[in-house]
């Protein structure tokens, strides 16, 4: 069964589009997918399949300035003018709208790179709601966003928040093919190395990634990265959120490994549960490669398993 839902965004302007995936059989729990930058969430069909044949509902929406919500309010890469947190309140909506649908669940967290950042977020203010977080393509401090913050600033002083400057884009995410040895045709070569996967992202209609974001939104960007740094983030998530982090070694937004256990040992440090999944080899999107991508599913699903049923 599938549920289409559609709400008012955090953002006072847009009206986010969303589904609700619901298993034939009885469900053993819920699991919100939260999708990354400049992409949506049915780029995520395979994995919302293996959760709903594990007995998992999915709830997922497109983000504003994203996907379907971007198509249907006609405003692409722009967040609106209600700040950082945009994204991660019309998140929680999207979580009081499916518990309404379907209470008394044990309800988790799935965010992929800006949807890993968003979820962190989230868990720093709502994560008492939640029995547990999948994190994948995370970033420790992510590289240039103070740089970027700062001109950003700039220009919106100056009066051009709402314009597009390629140059603050490159300082944020020109760098991320450094280490991709294949000639450079799409630019998203640093997602996969598999060439199915960059050229279905790279003609993708639902896709905002060609579609360059404004200074605004940039902005907002790096003051959601500022607040989801080191131990006086992870102070603010409760201590018993258990937490399982995952990435490929060759993401650049993750700087190769390091910002991934970063993040980890910020949690670590503050008494956190971590589990920490590093895959050898891998570029961003660990969950689009073909040899790996039931290997990710199916730890993520035994992440929550053994909390479900362990509450049993």
């Amino acid at each position: 069964m599938l549920h289409e839902v559609s709400f008012p965004s955090f953002n006072e302007r847009d009206t986010v589009q969303g589904w609700i995936y619901v298993p034939a059989a009885e469900p053993v729990g819920i699991v919100q997918l939260v999708h990354g930058f400049g992409e949506h969430s049915r780029r995520y069909l395979h994995m919302i399949s293996a959760f709903v044949d594990a007995g998992y509902i999915v709830a997922a929406d497109d983000h504003v300035g994203h996907g379907k919500t971007a198509m249907v309010n006609n405003v692409w890469s722009d967040w609106g003018a209600k700040g950082p947190h945009t994204q991660m309140e019309d998140e929680h909506t999207l979580t009081t709208i499916t518990k309404e649908k379907y209470p008394d669940l044990p309800y988790f967290l799935f965010g992929h790179s800006m949807g890993s950042f968003i979820v962190r977020d989230y868990i720093a203010k709502y994560g008492d709601e939640v029995d547990g977080v999948t994190i994948c393509g995370t970033a420790g401090r992510f590289r240039g966003s103070a740089e970027a913050a700062a001109a950003c600033e700039k220009a919106i002083a100056e009066g051009r928040g709402e314009e597009v400057d390629t140059d603050i884009l490159g300082i944020f995410m020109g760098w991320m093919c450094e280490r991709c040895d294949e000639p450079i045709q799409y630019g998203n070569e640093w997602i996969c190395h598999d060439l199915q996967v960059q050229y279905d992202h790279a003609n993708d209609p639902f896709n905002a990634f060609t579609k360059p974001a404004t200074i605004r939104t940039l902005y907002d960007f790096a003051q959601m990265m500022k607040q989801i740094e080191g131990t006086e983030w992870a102070e603010k998530v409760p201590k018993d959120l258990p937490i399982y982090n995952i990435a490929g070694d060759e993401d650049p937004v993750g700087n190769y490994g390091e910002g991934v256990y970063m993040v980890s040992n910020w949690l670590i440090q503050t008494g956190h549960q971590v589990i920490t999944e590093v895959y050898s080899g891998y570029r961003h999107e660990i969950h689009n490669y073909e040899e790996i991508k039931e290997d990710v599913e199916e730890g993520i699903i035994e992440f929550m398993d053994d909390l479900v049923f362990e509450e049993e």
